[in-house]
């Protein structure tokens, strides 16, 4: 489960009309060292095993920052699918405009 600080880091990132968010330190990951089809599980497959991976990684807020702000469309990224990852944008866009 992500954290409301870590939310909240990435949604300070969005607030920046073109956020400039670097890539995390890939090599404090746990996703290389685990198979990317976890990550990339086919339609209708569950992202479940990834988000697990998710949980225990270090660079999970980076992550989440990274894959958010460079508009990431597919996979698990920072413990959130494609889903997750657009309601928090479309949530954080209405919140912006009020």
């Amino acid at each position: 489960m992500t954290t409301k600080a870590e939310l909240a880091a990435v949604l300070v990132e969005l607030a920046d009309p073109a956020p400039v968010v670097p890539a995390p330190d890939w090599s404090k990951a746990l996703c290389p060292q685990t198979d990317p089809e976890a990550f990339f599980p086919d339609p209708g497959g569950s992202p479940r095993d990834a988000k697990r991976i998710c949980q225990r990684c270090e660079v999970r807020p980076e992550c989440l920052a990274w894959a958010v702000a460079t508009g990431q469309r597919h996979g698990v990224w920072g413990g959130m699918s494609e889903r997750e990852r657009r309601r928090l944008r479309r949530q954080f866009v209405g919140e912006a405009d009020r």
